[in-house]
């Protein structure tokens, strides 16, 4: 998810860019009778228009993003989410109702959703399709945590590692990601051998390029009925995303 400071900086350069846009509207004419003076003097009386110019803004490029990628997931398909090869898959292969979960195990807002997809995947495994995929983006630890994660399916533990990793307060490093194997019942010295495997290395690139193709760039970007929710969610927002479709 990107985070605020980001999200500030693109609204204030919008509201930069729409300001200069008007100006330079009035230096060639386009605005008869208004030059950059009066202008300048208007909105130094109307601060106010800044925000809301940068609100309309940021409305219609999340409009255009949200339209992109429906159309990235109208090309990709759904089923390009679902493969056992790069993501850990729940529920009914029939289940009306799919959500589908890109994560970092050191991205704070993935943990900042975890209650709230704790609660939705116990309450709906019978009824929706999930999927899990690992987009290690947050350097090395993020990396080896999803090498471990992965190989965690050998011995049928990956939920169990997934929750304890993501409850975890402190950043997830190599001592952590053992010592929480060891914890979930997880025979680490196996786990340790099946890391290496090639299939691992292949299942994380393979991740991060479809990633790339559905224009995901940020941790945790959901796909809820094939619709893109980037950020985090709770109750509320699972239910209505649920809802929507």
């Amino acid at each position: 998810m990107r985070d605020w400071t980001k999200a500030a900086a693109g609204a204030l350069g919008g509201a930069l860019l729409a300001v200069l846009i008007v100006f330079a509207a009035a230096r060639v004419g386009l605005l008869p009778g208004v030059g950059p003076d009066g202008i300048r003097t208007y909105l130094l009386g109307h601060p106010e228009l800044l925000a809301e110019m940068s609100a309309r803004l940021q409305s219609q490029q999340e409009a255009a993003d949200r339209a992109k990628a429906a159309d990235a997931m109208k090309k990709i398909g759904m089923t390009a989410f679902f493969d056992p090869r790069i993501a850990f898959i729940s529920g009914p292969a029939d289940a009306k109702k799919t959500v589908v979960e890109f994560y970092d195990f050191n991205c704070p807002y993935c943990r900042l959703s975890l209650p709230a997809m704790q609660k939705f995947y116990r309450e709906h495994q019978k009824d929706t399709r999930f999927a899990f995929i690992l987009f290690p983006i947050r350097g090395p630890d993020s990396i080896l945590a999803a090498r471990a994660a992965l190989a965690a399916r050998e011995q049928g533990k990956y939920m169990e590692l997934y929750s304890t990793l993501m409850n975890e307060d402190e950043p997830v490093d190599e001592a952590m990601i053992y010592a929480d194997a060891k914890k979930v019942g997880i025979d680490v010295i196996k786990l340790k051998l099946d890391m290496q495997k090639p299939e691992i290395d292949a299942a994380i690139a393979a991740s991060k390029a479809l990633a790339a193709r559905a224009g995901i760039d940020g941790t945790p970007t959901f796909i809820i009925n094939g619709n893109v929710h980037p950020g985090a969610v709770d109750d509320d927002t699972l239910k209505s995303l649920t809802a929507e479709s």
